[in-house]
């Protein structure tokens, strides 16, 4: 699923006509304009689109939507807990630019300008951000909080970093 982007996911029906509410991670408020479709985990790997009807803003991180197809109060509560993906084009035009999940596909460089790859997912954590990246072929959590972020070249799609001395090591061994 290259091509999409994990959001959040669904946490609970609301009312009686099959609306759900979905908690997301866009970081910031929004009503999902001109998205036409999301797209439901409903088996670990086979993501089923949903159309959507229509969709409202409760919060930051939460939005009541209507799925085409979703009828009733037992349908919507049927997808709870279910996680949501959205096609990159339509994630790229919603995503807060200062939400830490708009630094997917960025490219993380340490303060030595070495260039540890795109990033592939983004973990949001109480404390801190970490960032998932592939190196030496193992998979690498690179801790992004004030003590190790250095920069954000949002027009150039970088990340710079300075990372604790041995991190790197330990995953390329």
């Amino acid at each position: 699923m290259n091509d999409y982007i994990n959001i959040g996911k669904i946490v609970a029906a609301f009312g009686l006509k099959g609306e759900v509410i979905l908690k997301h991670s866009l970081g910031k408020k929004t009503s999902l304009n001109g998205v036409k479709a999301l797209f439901v985990e409903e088996v670990k790997g086979s993501y089923l689109p949903y159309f959507i009807e229509s969709s409202k803003a409760k919060d930051h991180e939460e939005i009541y939507v209507k799925l085409e197809g979703v009828q009733t109060k037992e349908a919507a509560s049927r997808l709870n807990t279910r996680q949501v993906w959205m096609a990159d084009a339509d994630f790229r035009k919603l995503a807060g630019k200062n939400a830490p999940i708009s630094l997917l596909g960025y490219e993380l460089i340490t303060d030595e300008e070495e260039n540890l790859g795109p990033i592939e997912e983004v973990i949001e954590q109480p404390h801190q951000v970490l960032l998932r990246v592939t190196l030496s072929g193992n998979e690498a959590l690179i801790p992004l909080h004030a003590e190790t972020l250095d920069q954000i070249d949002h027009s150039g799609k970088k990340v710079y970093v300075t990372l604790p001395d041995g991190l790197l090591d330990i995953y390329r061994s």
